[in-house]
């Protein structure tokens, strides 16, 4: 089974039942169809980065789950008929790096890239002249 990550966004003027009604609908697809829910994460109502359907905010979810690769066309069928559904994004996660960054952001853990410790500068041949001419300076007072 893969992993993946459904980020979709409903309509601002639903209830908050209808919202939890829409969020379980999906959650039920992913299960019905042989997936497993991880986690689900609500961002909360968000101000839309430009007017959808008329539209100027809404209700943001991230679900994460493993599943099957023909699950993933029965759940974009659902979402894209969906009428409370303004926008959806479906993201695999495949080799080890996405897997583990997988793991950590299906536990609500903030995902930062590792980053590769710095060498240490080697000093330019300026540096080396001057400071050699500082040490012969001291030795000479």
């Amino acid at each position: 089974m893969k992993h993946y990550e459904v980020l979709f966004i409903l309509k601002p003027t639903l209830t908050e039942d209808e919202i939890k009604e829409r969020v379980d609908f999906v959650k039920e697809i992913i299960t019905k169809n042989g997936g497993e829910v991880a986690s689900v994460i609500e961002m909360g109502a968000r101000k839309l980065a430009y007017t959808i359907d008329k539209y100027e905010r809404g209700v943001y979810f991230v679900i994460y789950f493993t599943a099957p690769t023909s699950l993933i066309e029965e759940l974009v069928r659902n979402l894209r008929y969906n009428e409370d559904v303004i926008r959806f994004l479906t993201v695999k996660y495949e080799n080890k790096k996405e897997v583990a960054a997988w793991e950590k952001l299906s536990k609500g853990i903030k995902f930062s890239p590792a980053r590769a410790p710095r060498k240490p500068r080697k000093p330019r041949v300026e540096e080396n002249i001057e400071a050699s001419q500082k040490e012969e300076e001291e030795v000479q007072e």
